[in-house]
């Protein structure tokens, strides 16, 4: 089947080509292109295996593993050599004539945030080593559903972990606004400052910050290095109901990428919260 292929026999295979491309950016903002290079690590192709199959010069193979994109026609026969999909080696590309960004960005959905597993939300939690970004208005439900949250991020913090905590202020008319939404009774300022105190501990954490915000959100962010939870918000139901997506970052465009930079716009609109003692 090799031969018949004109590919070289697994034994002949050699993959430090592969091994050596550097996982950084290249001039002018392309991002080395992982995915086109496990697929031939995994389909046992090396790029001057795939330049003679496709009819290309090796060097346009580097550039392809560099970031840049192949034409249709060599895409197609990639995919057919390689067994994967365009959405897949190339999640950037647009599909047909509708406009519509096509992404690989989504690894799940699960219809209401109560459905996702346990395992989910602690993988996520222990799997973080950069940087633990949240957004919500109370998100009671996560130090509730973790009762060593503050430890774990206390003993993650010590290794270099950096967490940022953006939750609503509870004097504020958004907050009222969702309270009446959701018809809780006014109970959700009283929920976000439980979750205050959940987390008070952490407040002489130099690794660790938390603010109050003011805005209506239209979702919920929990981020974890390259990964992010994500639940839209949907009309008067509450959180536990509301759609979650697992979402993997690929590239600075897509809709991981969106979603933090709405975070960032809103931390740098929101104040410090004070701890009952005083600190920050």
């Amino acid at each position: 089947m090799w031969r018949d292929a004109g590919l070289p026999y697994p034994d002949k295979v050699r993959l430090g080509r592969l091994g050596r491309v550097p996982n950084v950016p290249l001039m002018g903002g392309q991002i080395m292109n992982d995915r086109l290079r496990l697929a031939m690590a995994s389909a046992s192709i090396e790029p001057e295996s795939l330049a003679r199959n496709v009819g290309v010069d090796p060097k346009t193979v580097q550039r392809w593993l560099g970031g840049r994109v192949p034409h249709p026609r060599h895409r197609w026969k990639i995919c057919d050599l390689l067994g994967q999909s365009e959405q897949y080696i190339w999640p950037q590309i647009i599909l047909g004539v509708s406009g519509v960004l096509q992404t690989s960005e989504i690894v799940s959905a699960y219809a209401h945030r109560a459905d996702a597993p346990s395992q989910l939300w602690t993988g996520m939690l222990e799997g973080a080593h950069s940087n633990i970004d949240l957004l919500g208005y109370s998100m009671s439900f996560f130090p509730e559903q973790h009762s060593r949250l503050a430890q774990t991020l206390e003993e993650k913090c010590a290794r270099g972990l950096k967490v940022r905590i953006a939750l609503a202020d509870p004097e504020s008319v958004e907050v009222a606004a969702r309270d009446d939404l959701e018809r809780l009774g006014g109970t959700l300022p009283s929920r976000i400052r439980a979750t205050v105190v959940h987390l008070e501990s952490l407040f002489s954490n130099a690794g660790v910050e938390m603010r109050f915000h003011a805005v209506p959100l239209y979702n919920a962010i929990y981020r974890f290095d390259d990964q992010m939870l994500v639940t839209p918000y949907l009309y008067r139901l509450r959180g536990f109901q509301h759609p979650l997506f697992h979402l993997k970052r690929l590239g600075s465009a897509g809709i991981f990428e969106a979603y933090a930079q709405q975070f960032e716009a809103i931390w740098a609109e929101s104040r410090p919260v004070e701890a009952a003692n005083g600190a920050r």
